[in-house]
């Protein structure tokens, strides 16, 4: 790294070679695919890392990202490369099947003394896990006795670090109904803070969805949605198969609006609402432990 770190210079777009070794490694690493003509978008997210490092140029960056040496900042670049786009109660369909349909009996399991597991793929920072977590508040206002839990997972540790200190500022919060701001967030000038309550449901991991899953056992609902849309088809259906595995018979998974499960490729997975799908019951399994 040496012969490139003898300027501060700011590098410009990388070349159709370079960026091309970058969505390699991307994709090599995440299962995302970076699209043709996306120079200018790698310069803009990777230009602060090539300063920090006092590396010149992309070239010399590729070249250390691959080595031991460079493994933490090989992170940092598929961080730095992931789109992070949520709100809260985002595509709100989803919000409403859980208070309607999936969440009264995973409740009601929960009170007779089962566990109920929830997982938040691709949960950038934290705001699908937060409104999961108020819409079990809601159903459920003694939630906290019970063994409900939810995993808030991805792959960007900047991004999990700040779901996990629930800190939002005042336009973030703002999609959030009045009346459950006001009861589950504390505001501290133009920052706003989840409850305890909340904060106590969830735990946040970071998580590469195309890598190996250390969770044990399997899940009651999953989200995850607006992320398969970056992968190719086959990383989507590799995950999607293992999606399918993690559900317990009779479990849910919600995906994004512009995302499909192709059912007509052997998915044991049935339609059951928008953009969301159920594990068919078939035996009794436990759910996860994390």
């Amino acid at each position: 790294m040496t012969q490139h770190a003898l300027s501060g210079l700011t590098a410009g777009p990388p070349t159709d070679s370079e960026l091309a070794s970058i969505a390699r490694i991307l994709h090599q690493d995440s299962g995302i695919v970076l699209a043709e003509g996306k120079a200018s978008m790698v310069q803009s997210r990777l230009a602060k890392r090539l300063r920090a490092l006092k590396i010149q140029d992309y070239q010399g960056y590729i070249d250390f990202v691959q080595t031991g040496d460079g493994a933490s900042e090989r992170k940092q670049m598929i961080s730095a490369l992931t789109t992070n786009v949520t709100n809260f109660f985002r595509e709100n369909h989803h919000f409403d099947f859980l208070r309607e349909q999936s969440l009264p009996p995973l409740i009601e399991h929960a009170r007779a003394g089962g566990r109920v597991r929830i997982w938040s793929a691709g949960a950038s920072n934290g705001q699908e896990a937060y409104s999961i977590a108020m819409t079990l508040a809601e159903l459920a206002p003694d939630v906290e006795k019970l063994d409900i839990r939810i995993l808030a997972s991805d792959i960007d540790p900047v991004m999990v670090a700040y779901g996990a200190e629930a800190r939002y500022n005042q336009s973030t919060v703002e999609a959030i109904p009045q009346a459950l701001r006001h009861k589950y967030f504390l505001s501290d000038d133009d920052q706003y803070r989840a409850v305890p309550k909340l904060r106590n449901m969830i735990t946040f991991r970071e998580l590469n969805l195309h890598s190996p899953w250390p969770m044990q056992g399997k899940f009651d609902i999953i989200f995850c949605r607006n992320v398969v849309i970056y992968f190719d088809t086959e990383a989507e259906i590799t995950l999607w198969r293992r999606f399918e595995a993690a559900l317990i018979p009779g479990g849910y998974l919600h995906v994004g609006h512009s995302e499909r499960v192709p059912l007509e490729q052997g998915f044991k997975l049935i339609t059951a609402g928008i953009t969301t799908y159920r594990r068919p019951l078939q035996i009794a399994s436990e759910s996860g432990e994390f």
